[in-house]
C-alpha cells in the first residue's frame, strides 16, 4: 500500500496532544481521499498504458504470425515446384544420359577418394581400358543402378586378381600361381 509516510510520522512527532475535532477529522479524511484519488488516477493511467501496449504487442504478434504463415506457404509452394520440376526432368532422362551421369558421379567419387589419400593419378598401361558400365534401360530403376555399381566393383576386383595372377604373385595360400 502506498500511503504517505511523512504525514503519519509528522503527527507522531508532534509534542501537542491530538485534538479530535470534527473539522480536523473531516480535513484529514478529505486529504486522504484526495491522495487515494490521485493514486487511483495514476494507477488507472498506468493500466491504460499497459493495455495499449498489450494491444500493440498483440497486433505485432498477429502481423508476424501472418507473415510467417505466408512465408511458410510460399516456401512449400516453391519446394513443391522444385520437386515437380526435378520429377519432370527425371522422367525425361534417356538411358545414355543416365550412363553419362553415372560415369561422372563415379569419376567425381574416385577423384575425391584419390585426393583424400593424396595419391598421384597414373594413366592406365597400354592396352588396358577402363571398365565400362552396362547400359541402363528406361525400365530399370534405382535397384538396377545399385546392381550396376556392385557389378562394377566386382569387375574391378576380378580385373585386379587376374592381373595379380598374370604377374606371378603369390595367392592367399602362399602358392605361386602359374
Amino acid at each position: 500500500m502506498m500511503f504517505p509516510q511523512a504525514r503519519h510520522s509528522a503527527s507522531s512527532q508532534s509534542t501537542q496532544p491530538l485534538k479530535f475535532t470534527t473539522s480536523d477529522s473531516c480535513d484529514r479524511i478529505k486529504d486522504e481521499f484526495q491522495f487515494l484519488q490521485a493514486q487511483y488516477h495514476s494507477l488507472k493511467l498506468e493500466c491504460d498504458k499497459l493495455a495499449s501496449e498489450k494491444s500493440e504487442m498483440q497486433r505485432h504478434y498477429i502481423m508476424y504470425y501472418e507473415m510467417s504463415y505466408g512465408l511458410n506457404i510460399e516456401m512449400h509452394k516453391q519446394h513443391q515446384q522444385q520437386v515437380l520440376g526435378a520429377i519432370d526432368r527425371a522422367k525425361q532422362v534417356t538411358p545414355p544420359e543416365m550412363n553419362s551421369i553415372i560415369r561422372q558421379q563415379l569419376q567425381v567419387h574416385q577423384l575425391s577418394q584419390l585426393q583424400g589419400l593424396a595419391l598421384p593419378m597414373t594413366p592406365l598401361p597400354l592396352g588396358l581400358t577402363p571398365p565400362t558400365m552396362p547400359a541402363v534401360t528406361s525400365n530399370s530403376g534405382l535397384l538396377s543402378l545399385s546392381s550396376i555399381l556392385a557389378s562394377h566393383a566386382h569387375l574391378a576386383k576380378d580385373d585386379k586378381s587376374s592381373r595379380d595372377g598374370a604377374d606371378g604373385h603369390r595367392d592367399e595360400d602362399g602358392d605361386k600361381s602359374d
